[in-house]
């Protein structure tokens, strides 16, 4: 049966109009999106495929051309319009946070790197540089490795919280492998810049680290 054959108040578009988006599903969401369906499966069913073929809407959405070209009806010209979507969605939310800039929470902490960082597909270290009220100057990219390293310079660190002005600084890099555990190298990287930053009278506040679904904080786990 194909969605406008539906009850108005179960199609998704219709849904979201009445009651507003939090209320559809991931599926729902994604079907919106998709507007259409192909032979034999509606956008919603083909939602739903896609959902489950990935394990979950962030594998979907975080998935290359090529695994997203791979789900049968699906292009590259649904994989750019998805990928501009989720761009403007990442500005969006980074002009927010300029908007209303001060970190008060670990949870807020975690949910900006987390937008900044996840998209990636290699390992990147960043810097997001806080003023003395906590407010957010800007998030640095500094380092950029394979799949499973990059090198850290503390002196580098340090220079770029110097040239902003940062008072303090919460450390973040992310696991393309998926795992958000700290390795021993993230402790003792951690401990590191901690003691260079020390001495140019700037505070590491934690250090996050950003995996598929989870954000794990150094300083929650007490090695900061």
């Amino acid at each position: 049966m194909a969605i406008t054959d539906w009850d108005k108040s179960e199609q998704p578009r219709e849904k979201l109009l009445e009651y507003g988006p939090k209320y559809l599903s991931d599926a729902e969401l994604l079907a919106i999106f998709l507007r259409t369906g192909i032979r034999g499966k509606s956008a919603v069913d083909l939602a739903r495929e896609m959902i489950n073929q990935f394990g979950g809407l962030n594998p979907l959405l975080e998935a290359d051309l090529s695994q997203f070209c791979s789900i049968k009806g699906m292009g590259t010209a649904k994989y750019v319009q998805l990928q501009a979507v989720l761009e403007m969605s990442r500005r969006y939310f980074w002009q927010s946070m300029n908007k209303k800039p001060l970190l008060n929470s670990s949870e807020a902490a975690k949910n900006f790197v987390k937008a900044c960082l996840q998209p990636y597909q290699r390992e990147v270290f960043g810097a997001l540089m806080l003023n003395s009220q906590n407010q957010v100057i800007e998030f640095k990219e500094l380092f950029f490795g394979t799949i499973s390293s990059a090198a850290i310079y503390p002196r580098e660190v340090a220079k770029a919280a110097l040239v902003v002005g940062a008072r303090h600084v919460i450390l973040a890099h992310n696991h393309p492998s998926g795992s958000s555990e700290p390795s021993q190298a993230d402790i003792e990287i951690t401990a590191n810049l901690k003691e260079a930053l020390e001495l140019i009278e700037v505070s590491v506040i934690d250090h996050l680290i950003v995996g598929d679904n989870r954000v794990v904080s150094l300083a929650e786990l007490g090695y900061i």
